[in-house]
């Protein structure tokens, strides 16, 4: 999806101010786009874009305050880090509601996940490949600093059946490392709670 799913260059904006006002820490250019890369809902070059103006506007800006390496994820030190200014903070709660609460509730879910994983060393694949006989296989796996924590691969009927796969993975990978492992370990509770 295109910013159209947004609505516009304007939404854009919006979304971007949102993200940045709840995620609640100075952001990199680099790791702000990274983050709204999590989902389909904003093109790069869109993003980038409404990033500028944003700063143009005086609604994002520098930030002044010090790297705290427990939360910033390994982003390179020399890099600028922006926040949202108060005016932005005006604009990003009044108009914030003009989007999908869906939409921003699952960018915002996606996006502190990636600065979870990112700050954790966290880092998932997957991937889906068809095979000859018209079946399809999926494949995931959860690393932590280079270590595999989780990984499967499953043979399934269909394609179909496979991109559903990924893109539940996609969307969860923390929910389904933490299902498997409760079913492994017995703790079948966790899937009724």
């Amino acid at each position: 999806m295109a910013s159209s799913a947004l609505g516009g260059k304007r939404n854009v904006k919006i979304f971007l101010l949102y993200l940045m006002q709840n995620v609640r820490i100075p952001l990199d250019f680099a790791t702000l786009n990274d983050m709204v890369m999590q989902t389909d809902y904003v093109m790069y070059l869109d993003m980038a874009e409404a990033f500028h103006e944003l700063l143009d506007d005086a609604l994002i800006e520098m930030s002044d305050e010090p790297i705290d390496d427990s939360t910033e994820g390994g982003a390179p030190a020399d890099e600028p880090r922006y926040v949202v200014t108060p005016k932005g903070r005006i604009v990003a709660e009044q108009l914030h509601s003009e989007l999908l609460p869906t939409i921003l509730d699952e960018s915002l879910r996606c996006a502190l996940r990636y600065l979870d994983f990112r700050r954790r060393g966290i880092k998932t694949r997957c991937t889906v490949t068809q095979c000859p006989d018209g079946t399809a296989e999926f494949f995931c796996s959860v690393e932590q600093d280079g270590k595999v924590l989780f990984e499967t691969r499953v043979s399934v009927d269909s394609m179909i059946r496979a991109n559903q796969m990924e893109e539940n993975f996609r969307a969860r990978p923390e929910a389904i490392y933490k299902g498997m492992w409760s079913l492994l370990s017995g703790n079948v509770n966790y899937l009724f709670s």
